[in-house]
């Protein structure tokens, strides 16, 4: 059964190959004039499609919103029975139909055209009602389906995917789409966590280990054990002096034994710690503590002002991994 599956990869690895063809080649001027309409788009992108195509056509809205295009679905049956409302003047329509005859999307044309907005099409018919209709039509046509009946849309369905990225991700570049600005419509789930600001993680207030230079060091014992964050801070006022950790705690203890309660937090502190400010992502911190070794970061200010400490597990939970 195996071949049958390596087959079925093999017929839609050569749809993706043939479409990267056409966009290097014949349809390199209709995709950039898709992305400029897209770029220009004063409202929505409204993308509908019926069937296995409405299902790809979810996915595309989805993908053009997260990368900074704002993009909805519109059922093509439910539009004409109300939800043509979705769409107003300024909006683009992104129209999937492999056959480019679809019933359900061709009984739409003359509301989009009475609404004056611009079509772009997706079909694998470049001579149908729907190309013909469209102000730019995409050709995502292949040789076969995958389907050994050659009625599942399966590699027509892979191209159509591929054709939606790929517009996504050059009105991105376009836009001049960044990091932040991907973090900032991904507030949830492992993508939040990974992109969150430092900021949003952090221990803040009273929940920073905190002691000054001269708090002897049974007072920094009981300070690292009640925070529970492995290490607690040293600082002059507000400024961040040191940090002590569990490790270093532990190899003092070796050196000196019980002689380490008659030192102070400056005795043992270890001067100009690592530090990370609030507004780098979380995934930098994490970067820095597995490249330290070390489980916890002081978050600092302007002049070295504490304002937080993150730790590990705050990066470390099941949705950063």
């Amino acid at each position: 059964m195996y071949r049958i599956g390596e087959n079925v990869v093999r017929i839609e690895a050569e749809a993706l190959r043939a479409l990267a063809d056409r966009l290097a080649g014949p349809m390199a001027e209709a995709f950039t004039r898709a992305v400029e309409c897209l770029y220009r788009c004063g409202g929505r992108v409204v993308v509908t499609g019926m069937g296995k195509s409405g299902l790809v056509a979810r996915k595309i809205a989805a993908t053009l919103s997260s990368t900074g295009t704002p993009s909805l679905y519109m059922h093509p049956v439910e539009a004409v029975h109300g939800d043509l409302g979705m769409i107003v003047r300024g909006d683009v329509v992104l129209a999937l139909s492999q056959s480019g005859g679809t019933e359900e999307i061709l009984n739409l044309l003359s509301n989009i055209k009475r609404l004056d907005v611009k079509l772009v099409a997706m079909t694998g018919k470049m001579r149908s009602t729907l190309a013909l209709a469209a102000d730019i039509a995409l050709d995502c046509s292949v040789e076969q389906e995958a389907c050994s009946l050659g009625l599942a849309p399966t590699a027509s369905t892979t191209t159509m995917v591929a054709l939606g990225d790929a517009l996504a991700v050059a009105l991105a570049e376009k836009r001049g789409f960044k990091e932040e600005d991907f973090a900032d419509l991904h507030p949830g789930g492992k993508l939040g966590k990974k992109l969150a600001r430092v900021s949003r993680l952090m221990h803040t207030g009273d929940a920073i280990p905190r002691v000054t230079l001269q708090t002897p060091m049974s007072e920094v014992i009981y300070e690292m054990s009640r925070k529970k964050l492995g290490v607690t801070t040293v600082t002059e006022g507000d400024k961040l002096v040191g940090i002590i950790s569990d490790g270093d705690l532990r190899r003092l203890l070796e050196r000196r034994g019980k002689d380490v309660l008659d030192l102070t937090a400056g005795d043992c502190m270890t001067r100009d710690p690592k530090t990370i400010h609030a507004g780098e992502f979380a995934a930098a911190a994490l970067n820095v503590m597995e490249q330290k070794k070390i489980t916890s970061l002081a978050v600092v200010g302007d002049g070295g002002r504490l304002e937080g400490i993150i730790h590990l597990h705050d990066l470390w939970g099941t949705e950063m991994v």
